[in-house]
C-alpha cells in the first residue's frame, strides 16, 4: 500500500476539487465547504494551509502513488488545552474500504507525537458514519462516549462519538495519565 501524508501544494487544486464535488462525502464532514467546489475553493484551502501557523495546524495531503486521494489535519486547541488537538479527514468516495484512511490516520498521528508536545488527539465522528468510527478504532483510538444530539446537520439533530488517541511518551505512571 503507497498510502502517505504529504505537504500540500497548489497543484494538488484539480485533485481535491474532484473528492470535494461529492454530497456523500460532504453529508460526513462539518458544513461550510460550498458545493459545487471549484478549483478556486481548493487553491484558496492550500493556500490557507500552507501560510497557517505551523505549531497549531497539522494538515496533509493523503495520497496514493502521490496522487491526492484526501485530506487529515490536526488541530492544537487553545488554553489549558494547548496539549490537545482534534482530527478531521476525508478521503475521496471511490477509495472506501481499502485501509487507505486507517493508514493516514496512523501516519498523521505518529507524525504529530513524534514532533510535537501534543499528547491527545480526538475526533468526533457523526455517529452514524461507523466506516469513520472503524477506522478511528483501527487506528488506535478509543471510543470515550456519545455525544447525544451534538450537532444539526441537514435539518436533523444528529449524535457524534467521541474518539481518542493518547501518547504516552513522556508519561511516568498511569496517575500522570489522570491528573
Amino acid at each position: 500500500m503507497n498510502v502517505g501524508i504529504r505537504e500540500w501544494k497548489i497543484e494538488d487544486k484539480k485533485d481535491l476539487s474532484e473528492i470535494l464535488n461529492n454530497m456523500n462525502i460532504l453529508n460526513n464532514l462539518r458544513d461550510g465547504l460550498p458545493y459545487p467546489y471549484t478549483e478556486k475553493d481548493a487553491e484558496e484551502f492550500i493556500k490557507a494551509i500552507l501560510s497557517s501557523d505551523k505549531e497549531k495546524t497539522f494538515a496533509f495531503a493523503i495520497t496514493l502513488d502521490d496522487k491526492v486521494i484526501g485530506s487529515i489535519g490536526v488541530f492544537r486547541q487553545e488554553n489549558i488545552h494547548y496539549r490537545t488537538a482534534e482530527m478531521g479527514y476525508y478521503i475521496g468516495e471511490k477509495y472506501w474500504g481499502n485501509g487507505y484512511m486507517t493508514e493516514a490516520v496512523r501516519q498523521v498521528c505518529d507524525y504529530v507525537f513524534e514532533h510535537t508536545d501534543i499528547v491527545r488527539i480526538f475526533a468526533e465522528p457523526f455517529a452514524y458514519n461507523t466506516a469513520s468510527c472503524r477506522v478511528l478504532e483501527k487506528a488506535g483510538f478509543t471510543c470515550e462516549g456519545l455525544l447525544k444530539r451534538n450537532a444539526y446537520k441537514n435539518g436533523n439533530f444528529v449524535d457524534m462519538k467521541m474518539y481518542a488517541r493518547i501518547s504516552h511518551r513522556g508519561i511516568v505512571n498511569e496517575q500522570e495519565d489522570y491528573g
